[in-house]
This record gives structure tokens, C-alpha cells and sequence, in this order.
């Protein structure tokens, strides 16, 4: 597996979770609080999130495929993107799972015998 897969999935991954805490807070102060000023906020945010999110299922999905990930743990890293601040969570836990793979890394070799 290349890097570059892990990198964009990474990338997409804070991109993704940024957006939906930023997203959350609005609708806090927009539906809760009753502020002013927030429905641009939450519209802008909302659309943002909505295409990003898009592009991080594929690149989760790419990434879930090459690194042979069992389906439930493919699907958990695919919700991530809907629970604020899940995808940092998952995103270090796939980051430390599928950076053996990656060809040219520095996995570590079995000693010989």
C-alpha cells in the first residue's frame, strides 16, 4: 500500500471532524441558545461537511479495501465521520494498525535465526 492512501484518509479524517464539531457548536447556538447570526454559520458549515464527508467515505473505503479491513471495523471507521470527535479517535487507531503496511515503511523485520 502506498502512503499516499493513508495520508489523504488522514487528512480527510481531521478535515471531516473539524467541521462536524464547528457544525455541532452551531447548531448548539443556533437551536439551543437562539443566537443570531448562526443560520449562514450552520448552512455553510452544513454544506461544507456534507462534500467532505463524501470524499472521506471514499478515501476511508479505499483505504479500508487495501488494507483488508473485516467489514465492522470498515463500517465503524465510515460512521466516524458522523460522531463529533470520533474520527480522531479512529483515525489514530487506523493510522497505528496500517502503517506496517505501507510499502517502503519501517515495519519491523523478524530476526533471524
Amino acid at each position: 500500500m502506498k502512503k499516499s492512501v493513508l495520508t489523504r484518509y488522514r487528512v480527510m479524517a481531521y478535515v471531516t471532524a473539524v467541521l462536524l464539531i464547528l457544525l455541532t457548536v452551531g447548531v448548539i447556538g443556533k437551536r439551543l441558545l437562539g443566537l443570531d447570526g448562526f443560520d449562514g454559520f450552520v448552512t455553510v458549515v452544513g454544506i461544507a461537511h456534507g462534500w467532505l464527508y463524501v470524499l472521506y467515505l471514499i478515501f476511508a473505503f479505499d483505504l479500508g479495501n487495501k488494507a483488508k479491513m473485516p467489514v465492522p471495523r470498515l463500517l465503524w471507521v465510515l460512521l466516524a465521520g458522523t460522531v463529533p470527535t470520533a474520527a480522531f479517535f479512529v483515525e489514530r487507531r487506523v493510522t497505528r494498525e496500517v502503517e506496517p503496511l505501507i510499502t517502503g515503511g519501517t515495519a519491523p523485520k523478524p530476526a533471524a535465526a
